[in-house]
């Protein structure tokens, strides 16, 4: 029974390939991006646009993209796999991740970012018609971020102390030549 239930953690790599998958499909709809705000500067008769808009919508859907990597390998080395404390050592500290909570609190971080650009990106393509209702998204912005400190603020007396925190890859090698 318990060996049938801990093999269903072989799903989650079902979730890891589609975070790689749309990963993938995100750094390529960013490389659109910056072709079509390329051709905004080679042709400025064809521009529909601002290109400081296109730009940041594609770097946008590259930083989303980026994050999806994130998920994945934390899914991946996370749920499915269990890396051995010197490889997981070798691994740069943004891919450390520590549970699923760390997951969601990225994902709305992600979420605030998108936000953040989506509005900009409005303001710019507006230019001066700007109306009351666009107030509607930095208000949400502002409420997201809201909840998103109250969160950090929750999970503070959960995290580890400073002794028990990862350490970067030269730290550690470092403490090993002192023991």
């Amino acid at each position: 029974m318990l060996h049938s239930i801990l093999s269903l953690r072989w799903v989650t790599l079902v979730a890891a390939l589609g975070a790689a998958l749309g990963a993938m499909l995100m750094f390529f709809e960013g490389c659109l991006k910056l072709a079509y705000a390329l051709e905004m500067v080679v042709q400025p008769s064809a521009a529909e646009r601002s290109v400081i808009a296109t730009v940041m919508q594609a770097t946008d859907a590259f930083l989303f993209g980026l994050v999806l990597i994130v998920f994945a390998y934390a899914i991946t080395f996370g749920f499915a796999f269990n890396l051995p404390e010197s490889v997981r050592a070798k691994a740069p500290l943004w891919m450390h991740i520590e549970g699923l909570g760390e997951i969601k609190i990225t994902l709305i971080q992600v979420v605030l970012v998108y936000l953040v650009v989506d509005f900009v990106t409005d303001v710019v393509e507006a230019g001066t018609r700007i109306t009351w209702e666009m107030l509607v998204k930095p208000t949400a912005i502002v409420l997201i971020a809201g909840a998103l400190r109250l969160l950090g603020t929750m999970h503070l007396n959960d995290q580890p102390d400073v002794s028990e925190q990862p350490r970067r890859t030269s730290e550690t090698a470092q403490h090993l030549v002192e023991k």
